[in-house]
């Protein structure tokens, strides 16, 4: 089987030849990896199963001082600890009120040649256009998170219109995606924390499901499969995901869920991406016991389908090399 292959028959709930796998790093971890290997392009030859494009491919961040980047939609982002990302360094929206705010431009130039190269580069691989910051993460990066979780009370007609203006720019992405050749499309977006959903499951219901409902439908309607990076424990969301259409959920953090009595409960209803904890065992384990608790999670979530192994997240800094070495030795030892 190639990899598309194992991936389409694990999320249609197949037994497959090895439980397909996917690893990503941060970029210090992939580093610390590189001269643990002593081989910078150890990346590329991991045999990961899934390939993923930025849906704005092309559109760079601009730098504007020293670890600072700004996004197209005028977010600076203060990379001076996290290199990947960063946190956010200004706010676009002081007050409650899209007036006079610029979207970016729908369409990126030449987003379509991006399209074509990906799809003949990752031909065996399961293809997903990747839009982050899709909803909720957007819309505070805009106006601030706390000022955003206060206006959810305080101006609920201004979240609405936020929510539903960033949808709307979000359709025009997903409707040019669909058409392209590719398996998936993928929407991050960080809905939870370590002790449950940040808004509740009430306000999320409110104002977070009826956009995403809109957006899942586009693109099953564009034949394609949907998946949710959302970190923290979100699990009270579940049962709405699966309601309104979602396929995959992403990391499936062993931290806030218990993966095994999840799996069994939404076996048939939903698959689950990730599951070897990055808060716990790789940082914290020793490589034995990295081998036997992915062996098991191997052995046991990926039977019978509806599991795609990985880290519950890009390995942090602080996971030392033997460990992840040992955790990628098992996932390619499957063969």
């Amino acid at each position: 089987m190639t990899p598309r292959e194992r991936v389409l028959c694990a999320i249609q709930f197949q037994d497959t030849d090895i439980v397909p796998y996917d690893v990503g790093f941060t970029h210090v971890a992939y580093q610390k990896l590189a001269d643990y290997y002593g081989d910078p392009d150890f990346g590329a030859k991991l045999g990961n199963h899934l390939a993923c494009i930025n849906t704005r491919a092309g559109i760079p961040w601009v730098e504007v001082g020293a670890d600072l980047i700004k996004d197209e939609w005028g977010v600076v982002w203060n990379r001076t600890i996290d290199k990947d990302i960063g946190a956010v360094a200004n706010q676009m929206l002081p007050s409650p009120t899209l007036k006079g705010f610029q979207f970016p431009e729908l369409i990126p130039p030449g987003i379509e040649e991006h399209y074509r190269r990906f799809a003949e580069n990752a031909r065996d691989l399961f293809r997903m256009a990747d839009l982050g910051f899709s909803l909720f993460e957007r819309a505070w990066t805009m106006r601030g998170f706390d000022h955003l979780l206060m206006d959810m009370i305080e101006h609920p007609s201004f979240v609405h219109e936020l929510l539903e203006a960033i949808t709307e720019w979000n359709l025009a992405q997903i409707d040019l995606a669909v058409k392209q050749d590719i398996d998936c499309f993928r929407l991050g977006d960080d809905w939870g924390s370590q002790r449950g959903v940040i808004m509740g499951p009430a306000l999320w219901r409110e104002f977070i499901k009826p956009c995403v409902r809109k957006m899942y439908q586009r693109i099953h309607e564009g034949g394609k499969y949907v998946l949710i990076h959302s970190c923290g424990d979100v699990k009270d969301l579940l049962p709405d995901l699966v309601e309104v259409g979602l396929n995959i959920f992403n990391p499936f953090q062993p931290e806030v869920m218990d993966v095994f009595e999840t799996k069994k409960r939404y076996y048939g209803k939903l698959s689950f991406y990730g599951g070897i904890g990055v808060q716990t065992l790789l940082p914290h384990g020793t490589p034995d016991e990295v081998r036997r608790e992915t062996k098991m999670l191997l052995e046991t979530l990926g039977k019978g389908g509806g599991y795609i192994a990985s880290p519950s997240h890009s390995i942090p800094s602080d996971v030392p090399a033997e460990n992840m070495a040992a955790m990628i030795e098992t996932l390619r030892g499957q063969e």
